[in-house]
């Protein structure tokens, strides 16, 4: 079973995203003996803003050709200015490819990838979540959840962080529940 891990948070050692993905990951690897993990860190080395000569060019189709051999893929996204980082856009730009990963039909468009598990580390600085009075400019998990839905992954695990900018203590306190909820990560999608 293969599994690509992906960060790209700017905040090097200090990401609570990156802490959070690497227990996935680890939560994982102990549950998988033969896991085959290939990591990239999108903020050391990251892909740059797709252009016209980027579309079908060798390192595009590299970067497709490693998701879709995964099995098994966990991101660890920071929020930045209401959305993901753009490091994990231009990732996010190589693998919604018409044909490969969508078609269009008469009845609309067909994600062409099934059966993949995406789990995503996400923190946020603020609290964004359902009920909060600012939850309509949270667009991370919303274009997470819609790219890959679109190409038919429509059940991508989220575990969250919120509120880590709020202080120490309610940093500490998200941290401590994202990793709680990364040491019940399975292989199989949890019931909804």
């Amino acid at each position: 079973m293969k599994l690509l891990h992906l960060d790209s948070s700017i905040m090097g050692a200090n990401s609570v995203s990156r802490t959070v993905s690497a227990a996935i990951v680890e939560r994982l690897q102990s549950d998988i003996a033969d896991l085959d993990v290939t990591y990239r860190d999108l903020a050391a080395d990251p892909l740059g803003h797709l252009t016209l000569a980027d579309l079908g060019s060798e390192e595009g189709s590299a970067v497709l050709d490693q998701f879709l051999a995964a099995d098994i893929v966990v991101i660890g996204a920071g929020f930045y200015n209401f959305t993901v980082p753009t490091q994990l856009k231009a990732w996010i730009d190589r693998i919604l490819i018409v044909g490969r990963t969508f078609r269009y039909t008469e009845q609309g468009p067909e994600g062409l990838v099934k059966g993949k598990r995406i789990i995503v580390a996400l923190s946020r600085g603020g609290v964004y979540g359902e009920g909060s009075p600012i939850a309509q400019y949270e667009h991370a998990e919303k274009l997470l959840r819609t790219a890959f839905g679109f190409i038919g992954i429509y059940d991508p695990q989220f575990i969250i962080a919120e509120g880590v900018a709020r202080g120490e203590e309610v940093r500490a306190a998200a941290v401590a529940n994202a990793l709680v909820q990364a040491s019940h990560v399975t292989v199989t999608q949890p019931a909804a």
